[in-house]
C-alpha cells in the first residue's frame, strides 16, 4: 500500500486533461438512460441487473477482459454492443452513463476515464486502491460537472435513514464515543477458481487484467479470488469496512480519523493469500470517537453488524434491522425492520440524479472518505505502527 501523502498539491495534479468536456445534456421524462457496463463479475452483473429492473434504463454497452464472461452478460442484454477495453466503450457517443464493476485496482483509471469523457459514474466500493488516488476523481467528477455515485447502498437504505433522523439528527443519541462494527465468516473471500479457470483461457486477457500492476504468471486465485490479495484491493477491510465506517460517517458526521491501529495476518488460510484472514483496526476521531472493525474468516462465528454507543443510548443495525436501545432502567428498545432493497434503492437515487444533477447519497467525495478511512486501518496493519493522520490536511503524518 503506498503512504504518499495526500495534500493539496497532490489533490490538483491529479487529472491531466487538457479541458474539461462540456457534456452536460440532461435526458428528458421520457428518454431511457444509456448505460454501459464495466466489468460482468458477480458484482458487475448484479449490478446490471438492478439497473435492469428501472424501465428508465437501457443497457447498450457491455466491457470485459473475458469474453466468456461477456458472453453471459450479452445474453442479458442482447442489443448491447461489446468491447473488451473500457475505452472502446467511454468513446461510444450512446453511453450516457457507465456502471464501474472491476478489480478494486481499475476503479479509479477506468473512473476518471468516464469523467473525464462525460459520462455520469456508479462506481462500486471501495472507490480507491491506494489513499491519494481518491482526491484525484473527486477532482475529475466536480472538473467535468459529473454525478458519481459510490456503491456504498446503506446511504439509500431507508431503515439506515429513518435512524439517523430519529436518533443522530435529533441528538437523541447524545454524544458518540464508540462505534463497534464486525463481518466474521465472510465466505468470498475464500473462493476457489473453477475447473475451467484453471489453466488460462484463450480469451482472457490477462495482462489486461493486471493493468498497471507488476507482471506476474497467470494465477487462477488471483483472477478468481483478487479480494485475497493486496495488489488488487484492500481485504476484508476495503471490501466489507468501507461499508461499516461509511455508515458511522454517515451517522456522526465525522468522516477523516486522526489515527489508526491494526493487527491481524494470516492465521488460518495459508494457501498464498496476501490479505489478512483475521484483522482489528482502530480508527481514532477528532471529536474524542473511536470507531472498530473485527474481522475473521473462519467459519465458526458468521454474522456483519455494527452497534454505535451514546450518552442518550445504543444503536445497533445491520442490513436486516435496527434496534434503538435508550439509556435508563427498564428502557424499552425499539426494533425497526428494513424494508426495500439497499442495491436497487441505491441504484435507483443515482439514477434520480442524472436525471436532476442532485448530488446523490453516495457522492465520490463520500466514497473518498469511506476508503480512505479504510485504507489508513490497512497502512497500519502493514507498518505495524500507529498511523497519524492530520484531518485537515489528509496526509500521513512522519515517524
Amino acid at each position: 500500500m503506498s503512504t504518499m501523502p495526500v495534500n493539496r498539491r497532490n489533490f490538483l495534479r491529479g487529472v491531466t486533461t487538457a479541458t474539461a468536456l462540456s457534456y452536460s445534456r440532461v435526458k428528458g421524462a421520457n428518454e431511457k438512460l444509456r448505460l454501459g457496463v464495466i466489468g460482468l463479475g458477480d458484482r458487475g452483473s448484479g449490478d446490471m441487473g438492478n439497473f435492469q429492473r428501472n424501465p428508465d434504463v437501457q443497457v447498450v454497452a457491455l466491457c470485459d477482459i473475458y469474453k466468456a464472461r461477456l458472453e453471459r452478460a450479452h445474453n442479458r442484454a442482447a442489443e448491447a454492443k461489446t468491447y473488451s477495453d473500457h475505452r472502446e466503450l467511454l468513446a461510444d457517443k450512446d453511453v450516457d452513463v457507465v456502471l464501474i464493476a472491476t478489480p478494486d485496482h481499475w476503479h479509479v483509471p477506468i473512473a476518471i476515464d468516464a469523467l473525464n469523457a462525460g459520462k455520469d459514474v456508479y462506481c462500486e466500493k471501495p472507490l480507491s486502491l491506494t489513499p491519494e488516488e481518491g482526491p484525484l476523481v473527486v477532482k475529475a467528477a466536480r472538473v467535468n460537472n459529473r454525478i458519481c455515485q459510490v456503491g456504498m447502498q446503506q446511504r439509500s437504505g431507508k431503515h439506515y435513514l429513518q435512524a439517523k433522523q430519529e436518533y443522530f439528527d435529533t441528538g437523541k443519541i447524545g454524544k458518540v464515543t464508540m462505534s463497534r462494527t464486525w463481518w466474521h465468516g465472510n465466505s468470498y473471500h475464500l473462493r476457489k477458481a473453477p475447473a475451467e479457470l484453471q489453466q488460462k483461457p484463450a480469451d482472457l486477457d490477462w495482462a489486461h487484467f493486471l493493468g498497471r500492476l507488476k507482471w506476474r504468471d497467470y494465477d487462477p486465485q488471483q483472477y478468481y479470488n483478487w479480494r485475497a490479495y493486496l495488489d488488487y484491493g484492500g481485504g476484508q477491510v476495503t471490501d466489507l469496512f468501507t461499508h461499516w465506517i461509511d455508515v458511522v460517517h454517515m451517522f456522526t458526521g465525522q468522516d477523516v480519523p486522526k489515527g489508526a491501529v491494526a493487527a491481524g495476518g494470516v492465521y488460518q488460510y495459508k494457501d498464498g493469500r496476501t490479505a489478512p484472514d483475521t484483522i482489528n483496526v482502530l480508527l481514532e476521531y477528532p471529536g474524542d470517537m473511536t470507531a472498530t472493525f473485527e474481522a475473521t474468516l473462519v467459519p465458526g462465528v458468521t454474522g456483519a453488524a455494527q452497534h454505535v454507543c451514546g450518552t442518550g443510548g445504543r444503536l445497533d443495525i445491520d442490513r436486516g434491522k435496527f434496534v434503538w436501545t435508550p439509556v435508563g432502567r427498564g428502557a424499552q428498545p425499539v426494533t425497526v425492520q428494513a424494508s426495500g432493497s439497499l442495491d436497487y434503492d441505491h441504484i435507483s437515487n443515482f439514477i434520480d440524479c442524472v436525471r436532476t444533477r442532485k448530488t446523490p447519497n453516495g457522492d465520490v467525495l463520500i466514497g473518498h472518505r469511506s476508503a480512505q478511512a479504510s485504507h489508513l486501518g490497512n497502512i497500519a496493519y502493514l507498518q505495524k505502527r500507529k498511523i497519524h493522520f492530520d484531518p485537515l490536511r489528509e496526509e500521513i503524518l512522519p515517524l
